[in-house]
């Protein structure tokens, strides 16, 4: 069967500056069949295709739908949140951070018919959250931008001085607003309460555990239950 989602891929590889010998060379493949794969002449296997959705940041279900999120907005997102003095000290539990980004992506296709980030969410334990955004965390705390303070299972994430100098050049001035709104309602909540907020939410309640969480479905919400 052809592929379908080779465009996407294509489009990916090109924005990250990876050459098709590059990725044929993580894939383990030859870069003939990588190439043959880019025109959509073949398919890969289950197991490329999981590394080819970690390249590029991008969940499995999201490479086979053709779904491409904005990773570095999100990214953006995160720092915005900790501009936002959500604690005296300006720190935030990870978990509280995850559903507060959450609340974004999905007031914003509330209003808007689309998703802010673009990331897909998936239905876990602990509430909505993407598979990237244990990775996202990981990179911006390599790169300088957050530190995170390690106590036992809390962990508390706050920006570092030398970060807040960076453009929030991915958000518009109405997506900042919407986090600004959705930091300032929730910032002197206990984590327990947006967790059980979240949970209570129609897309949470209706979907099954570790699927991919429709963003159709926050439109059937209650407008005071959106964030």
């Amino acid at each position: 069967m052809v592929n379908k989602y080779f465009k996407l891929i294509k489009v990916l590889r090109v924005e990250k500056g990876l050459s098709q010998e590059e990725i044929s060379k993580k894939l383990g493949i030859s870069r003939s069949s990588y190439i043959s794969f880019e025109q959509g002449k073949i398919e890969l296997s289950f197991s490329q295709m999981v590394k080819l959705a970690d390249i590029f940041g991008i969940s499995l279900e999201g490479v086979e739908n053709g779904f491409k999120p904005n990773y570095e907005k999100y990214k953006q997102m995160i720092l915005a949140y900790l501009r936002k003095a959500i604690s005296s000290d300006g720190k935030i539990l990870k978990t509280k951070l995850a559903k507060m980004l959450y609340l974004a992506d999905f007031a914003w296709f509330y209003n808007c018919l689309e998703s802010m980030s673009g990331m897909q969410y998936r239905r876990i334990k602990y509430g909505p959250v993407p598979d990237m955004y244990f990775r996202a965390i990981d990179e911006l705390e390599e790169s300088g931008k957050i530190s995170i303070n390690r106590k036992g299972d809390m962990l508390l994430i706050s920006e570092n001085r030398g970060s807040k100098n960076q453009a929030l050049d991915e958000l518009s001035k109405e997506e900042l607003n919407l986090i600004e709104k959705i930091a300032e309602k929730w910032k002197d909540k206990k984590t327990s309460e947006i967790v059980d907020f979240t949970h209570n939410q129609l897309p949470y309640k209706i979907c099954s555990q570790d699927e991919i969480i429709p963003y159709e479905l926050i439109t059937q919400e209650d407008p005071e239950h959106v964030y």
